[in-house]
Order: C-alpha cells, then sequence, then structure tokens
C-alpha cells in the first residue's frame, strides 16, 4: 500500500530553510520513502506521536536535531508532510 503524498505550505518553507542550511536532503528522502511505503521506520529515527498543538500527528528525527512532523492518513491513503526544522524552530 502506497500513500500520496502531500507538503503543506509551511513544510515547504522548511524544506528551502533546511536546503540554504546545507542539510542533506537525501537523508530526509529516504525517510519519506519509507513512510510513502507504509513500511515502520527504523528505531534510529525515534518516530512517535505527539500532543498537544500537534495532536493527531508523528514526529521523527531525520538526524538529531532534524525533525520531521507528519500524518498518515489511512482512510485516504495520503502522508501529510507538515513541519521541518530543529526543536527550537517547531516547538
Amino acid at each position: 500500500m502506497a500513500y500520496k503524498v502531500k507538503f503543506t505550505g509551511q513544510f515547504r518553507k522548511d524544506l528551502k530553510s533546511a536546503k540554504k542550511q546545507g542539510k542533506d536532503l537525501n537523508k530526509l528522502f529516504d525517510v519519506i520513502k519509507v513512510l510513502e511505503k507504509g513500511k515502520k521506520l527504523e528505531d534510529k529515527y525515534k518516530d512517535h506521536s505527539l500532543s498537544g498543538k500537534y495532536s493527531g500527528t508523528r514526529e521523527c528525527h531525520v538526524e538529531p536535531d532534524w525533525l520531521l512532523v507528519y500524518e498518515i492518513i489511512d482512510d485516504v491513503l495520503m502522508l501529510v508532510l507538515y513541519r521541518l526544522g530543529s526543536h527550537s524552530e517547531l516547538f
């Protein structure tokens, strides 16, 4: 089962910023490919659900302080990418 990937406007801005910061975007796209296929991420990504402002979404660590906030909507097979950034940028 493959999910359709949707980038929010904020995610696109975050992605542009990450590119300017010289982040290795291949690491990010590798994570997205796994999620898009509906597979579980390896433990090293520390994937977990969020609460509060981001309730209903999940977060994983692309790098120790480079986070991806996303949501999987099973009934429409959609992977929504909300935010990308460091802990201090997101929380």
